[in-house]
Formats: structure tokens, C-alpha cells, sequence
């Protein structure tokens, strides 16, 4: 495992001029963060990048600028971060690799100090499996996944769980996560198998699953499910609640998406952290206190649609107003003990050697 993210002298040179002073004095600081993860001021909305950097002269007398660029999936970033080439200062990945870079030495600890805000995370949130004695992270998000469906195209009697992902009436029309942990996790939900086992043969089992649902599916995607799904070019889909509202407000005249919980699925959070090679510490909590703030944590929340585990947003009577009723109940379900859900439910992060395999049978099911 690597233990050392910034150990050639040519990538902490890289690192210092990243994160370096842009002239005047002026600070700058590094976020690295999933598209379409923040308000940013498109249609008049709460550009949060640069009311930080207008709050923080005003606060500290200092210019800041912030660069902010973003990844496509949890290994995307993984695979830069640990490759040296460059230095971030805020990251936002999602629980299990979190936990597996915490395991490598990839995560400072946090000064709680410098990031009072902190108290408005909800209690449900705290000590969970990625972070159990809340040293390196801050929740900014989470959700649940779910099957999204054109209701015109889908049978009622046809929807409640994941079988209707393997229902060849909709052979063609149907669209799978374009990545090995949530494919996998769709067909080990709609087995009851345990989406954390070590054992290959429960990996073979959901393996043969995915094969059988290979003629079925139209396209593997991330991303690319948005224009399929609101275009009506595909029927259904699984994906992250929150993005759900995203395509049903975009949706073609001729599509009416709706959206549902299979009994078992993934819960994940993403969190805010500070990497190991980070030049910018003290900043970088000043940017996620910031983020915890009323007025941004809102205009996040609102601009995602994700769920927020922040009080400031979720009791918030304009939020919910704003959000309407139909929103906050996808978003916010009645789960009992959230904890006990997650823990029972979510991804947690496999060993290399699971990984390796896991990996193997993708590439596979993809060849093939």
C-alpha cells in the first residue's frame, strides 16, 4: 500500500506551485470535487466558489483564489491523488474510499478547531465505518440508489425492486452503472448477497447475474444516463436519488420518470476531507467550515439535490418549501435508525485482493 503521496522531489515541486501564492500575497487553494457537485451561480444561483473568496477578503483581509476542478468517479481521483502528479487541498470522495485512503495514509486528520460549523452535523452521522472516530472527515452529502423508470414505457405491476432490471419485456431499454462496485451491487441486492463478502464464489454468483442481464442492457453509463433517461432513448436506469429530480426536470414531453427504492440497495455519504500533501491545511478548514455554513450548505443542497446531513439545511422551513414535499420524501425517507441502516446496507471498502477480482470479472462481463 502506498503510504507516501509526495515523496518525488519532481511531484512536491508540482505541489508547492499548485498551492503556492499567486502573486500579491494571495492564497490559493485546491478543491477537488464530482461534477455538478456545487452551486455555481449558473441561472442565477449561489455561486459558492467565489462568495467564498469575496467572504474570505472580507473576513481576513486576504485574497484566496480557488481552484476548482472535478472527477467522474471515486478511482478517477484516487488514481491522481496517489500518483503524485499534483496536490489538492479539499476533496470530496465517497465513504468506502475514503476508508481505504485513510488506511493508506492518504488523509490528514482534521482541526476541529478551525471548523465550528461542524456541531450542525447530524449525530447519524458521525462514527460511521469510514471515519468511526471522526478524525479526517465532515459529511457534505448522501444518498440512496434507486431504479428511475419512464412510467410510460414500464409497467406498474413490473416496479418495486431490481428485477425489473432483468426483465427482458424491456430488453434494450434498460441502462446499468458503468462501474464495477455499483453493477456488482445491483445484481447482490436482487440476489440477498452481502455486497462486503471476501468470499470469491458470492462475487462468481453475482457475476453470473450481470451476464445474464448483458443482452438486456442497452449501454453502460455514469454520466451519460441523464440525456438517455430524459430523452426517453432509455426506459430505466439505476442512480443516485438525487439525480433523479435533476432528469425529471429536464424530462421530453413524452417521458413521466418516476423513481423508487428497491427493499435493499446502497446508502453512501460523501465527505469532505484534506489530503495528505496537502499545502493549504489550515485553509482548506476554513473553506469546509465555510461550506457548512446557512447559506451555502442550502444552495448546495438545493443545487444537487442530494440530501444533506446538515440541521442548518434540513430543518430549514424556505428549504423545504423550496424543495416541495414530493422532494424531501424521496430525499429524506422515514429509515428509523440511519446508522443501522448504512451499516447493514452500505459499500465498505474491499481488500486488494478482492478488488483485483471484482476488477477481473468486470473487464469480463465488459469482453464479453
Amino acid at each position: 500500500m502506498r503510504k507516501k503521496i509526495c515523496a518525488l522531489a519532481l511531484s512536491l515541486a508540482l505541489c508547492l506551485c499548485l498551492a503556492g501564492c499567486g502573486g500579491s500575497g494571495a492564497l490559493t487553494l485546491n478543491v477537488y470535487n464530482w461534477g455538478e457537485y456545487i452551486s455555481d451561480g449558473s441561472e442565477g444561483s449561489f455561486d459558492t466558489i467565489r462568495e467564498f473568496e469575496s467572504w474570505y477578503k472580507e473576513t481576513y483581509g486576504q485574497k484566496v483564489t480557488v481552484n476548482y476542478s472535478t472527477f467522474a468517479s471515486n478511482e478517477d481521483m484516487y488514481s491522481k491523488i496517489s500518483s503524485g502528479a499534483v496536490s489538492y487541498d479539499v476533496i470530496i470522495p465517497s465513504d468506502y474510499m475514503i476508508a481505504r485512503m485513510a488506511e493508506e495514509g492518504m488523509l490528514l486528520p482534521l482541526d476541529f478547531g478551525n471548523i465550528p460549523n461542524y456541531q450542525y452535523i447530524d449525530e447519524a452521522f458521525r462514527g460511521l465505518y469510514y471515519d468511526p472516530d471522526n478524525q479526517y472527515t465532515v459529511p457534505y452529502a448522501y444518498g440512496i440508489v434507486g431504479v428511475i423508470y419512464n412510467a410510460n414505457v414500464v409497467d406498474e405491476a413490473d416496479v418495486g425492486g431490481w428485477d425489473v432490471m432483468w426483465n427482458a419485456k424491456y430488453s434494450g431499454s434498460i441502462l446499468q452503472f458503468n462501474n464495477a462496485r455499483d453493477a456488482f451491487g445491483t445484481a447482490m441486492y436482487k440476489l440477498g448477497l452481502d455486497v462486503n463478502s471476501s468470499d470469491k464464489a458470492v462475487w462468481d454468483q453475482a457475476y453470473e447475474e450481470l451476464l445474464s442481464q448483458r443482452p438486456l442492457v442497452y449501454s453502460w453509463v455514469m454520466d451519460e444516463i441523464f440525456n438517455m433517461m430524459e430523452s426517453g432513448e432509455a426506459a430505466i436506469g439505476a442512480y443516485y436519488a438525487g439525480d433523479y429530480f435533476t432528469m425529471a426536470d429536464a424530462q421530453a414531453e413524452n417521458v413521466d420518470l418516476q423513481f423508487y427504492y428497491p427493499e435493499r440497495t446502497n446508502f453512501y455519504v460523501d465527505a469532505m476531507c484534506i489530503p495528505s500533501c496537502a499545502q493549504n491545511k489550515e485553509l482548506a478548514e476554513i473553506f469546509i467550515n465555510y461550506m457548512l455554513s446557512e447559506e451555502p450548505a442550502i444552495a448546495n443542497a438545493e443545487y444537487t439535490y442530494y440530501a444533506s446531513p446538515n440541521s442548518l439545511v434540513y430543518s430549514n422551513a424556505g428549504y423545504q418549501e423550496d424543495m416541495g414535499e414530493d422532494a424531501m420524501e424521496v430525499l429524506y425517507p422515514e429509515l428509523g435508525n440511519f446508522a443501522e441502516q448504512y451499516n447493514t446496507q452500505a459499500y465498505r471498502n474491499l481488500d486488494a485482493g478482492m478488488l483485483d477480482y471484482l476488477n477481473t470479472l468486470w473487464e469480463n462481463i465488459k469482453i464479453n
